[in-house]
């Protein structure tokens, strides 16, 4: 620690020179292609009233109060450890393949219902993210509801074991992350590691649906985790799960719905499909933990506020109707968006445009022929694919549809003319694809045309 820096007083942690705040302490990480040691007297001209600095950074700015450390992310991480733990806040840490950011919306809606909550922003999900949403956490924050995400195994357990929950929800075992993981079995394992910090007497809130869950299970308590007693609380699709819905019902912008526990109790999520009740049921379960009455839970979820592209209901000026669901994709949520478009009632005509589906490793082209084959022509009347693996939808959509029905793009800004040439203002298109894809794009200009 240079000289000065024992004295000053810091009010919040920045990364980013672009964001960061006056009072803050600069954090400079480095990367494969930057590092943020190059900034940090461009963060103290900022307001930054200190630095963190890498030992084997030099030279060394010698008018700038730095904190000296072995390793920048090593040291942010044992700081938001350090904080966590002088908190009386309580935590949820929320994972799965499919719907944890809804997932996570909706219970930090249902939550802050009845607490000071505070929710993981963005995909600030990660070993970087999820530190700087600890540091965020003020002395009135009384709930914190973090997503953790991850790429590989082990990188779920240092969540956990970071933010020690005392409540975590999976929501489902899909396939993203099979091309690093290889199997739905070794992402079982991955997903279960966020019981590995859950506090003594915690509770586990999973998808009751997935029989991967209870697989594994076991697997984790043998290799040691934080809690040797913890409660366990199902949800899912079918009856034989502590929470389960009923009376599912979809109007123009969300569902409704009840719950067999809650009778006399009616649901609703600005959001549409079967899926996103399932959802839901999760952030029921929370409440339900945190001893929120059933018709707070109720207005709690009719209040939520998503993340962006989740399936985002927009209105083009032409009428149309736009599902913006460009955020990610995977074999199992094409499908429940996919079955979601073939539910919705009272559009003339449906289509779609479909992106590659990211990261699912040697079985990739066989997961989108299996999209392919899903497509019905009854239900849907045009198919629109960007990409090269969404060409195996194409390929396999192609055979049951009739000729000029199904048309493969290389340009968005085509693909988006041709929709626009078919579709009318009484009409309803889908839009889905990975991330990489970037199909957010034709989003933007379908509402253009």
């Amino acid at each position: 620690m240079t000289a000065g820096a024992e004295s000053l007083t810091v009010h919040g942690v920045s990364k980013d020179t672009r964001t960061l705040q006056e009072g803050n302490l600069y954090v400079p990480l480095i990367g494969e292609s930057f590092d943020g040691h190059q900034f940090v007297k461009d963060a103290a001209a900022k307001g930054a009233v200190a630095s963190l600095w890498q030992k084997d950074r030099h030279p060394r700015p010698a008018d700038i109060p730095l904190i000296v450390v072995d390793d920048t992310l090593e040291a942010l991480q044992r700081l938001a450890k350090a904080y966590r733990l002088e908190l009386p806040v309580r935590i949820v840490g929320i994972t799965g393949s499919n719907g944890k950011t809804t997932t996570k919306d909706m219970t930090a809606s249902v939550l802050g219902s009845s607490f000071q909550v505070h929710k993981t922003l963005g995909n600030y999900n990660n070993h970087i993210g999820l530190p700087l949403t600890l540091l965020q956490l003020d002395e009135n924050t009384e709930i914190a509801v973090l997503e953790m995400g991850m790429s590989g195994r082990g990188e779920i357990r240092f969540l956990s074991e970071l933010a020690e929950p005392e409540l975590v929800i999976i929501t489902n075992i899909g396939e993203a992350h099979l091309l690093q993981l290889g199997s739905r079995e070794e992402i079982a394992r991955a997903k279960t590691e966020i019981l590995a910090g859950l506090q003594e007497d915690g509770t586990l809130i999973y998808n009751g649906d997935e029989p991967l869950i209870e697989q594994v299970l076991p697997e984790l308590a043998q290799g040691g985790m934080k809690a040797s007693r913890y409660h366990r609380v199902r949800f899912g699709a079918k009856e034989d799960n502590d929470l389960y819905p009923i009376d599912v019902r979809m109007d123009q912008s969300g569902t409704h719905f009840g719950i067999r526990r809650f009778d006399g109790v009616s649901f609703y999520i600005p959001l549409l499909g079967f899926h996103n009740v399932v959802n839901a049921l999760a952030a029921v379960a929370a409440g339900i933990h945190f001893g929120i009455p059933a018709v707070v839970i109720a207005e709690g979820l009719k209040q939520s506020v998503m993340t962006g592209m989740r399936i985002e209901m927009l209105k083009a000026p032409s009428g149309l109707t736009i599902l913006n669901d460009a955020y990610n994709a995977s074999p199992t949520s094409m499908n429940a968006a996919l079955s979601l478009l073939q539910e919705l009632q009272g559009y003339k005509r449906k289509a779609v445009v479909l992106g590659d589906m990211l990261e699912l490793g040697e079985q990739e082209a066989e997961f989108h022929r299996e999209i392919g084959r899903l497509l019905d022509p009854k239900r849907i009347d045009r198919v629109y694919v960007f990409g090269t693996l969404a060409r195996h939808i194409a390929e396999e959509a192609a055979r049951t549809y009739s000729p000029g029905h199904v048309v493969v793009f290389n340009d968005k800004s085509r693909l988006a003319q041709a929709v626009a040439s078919f579709v009318g203002p009484e009409d309803v298109v889908l839009v889905k694809g990975s991330r990489g894809m970037k199909l957010e794009q034709v989003v933007s200009l379908l509402q253009q045309l």
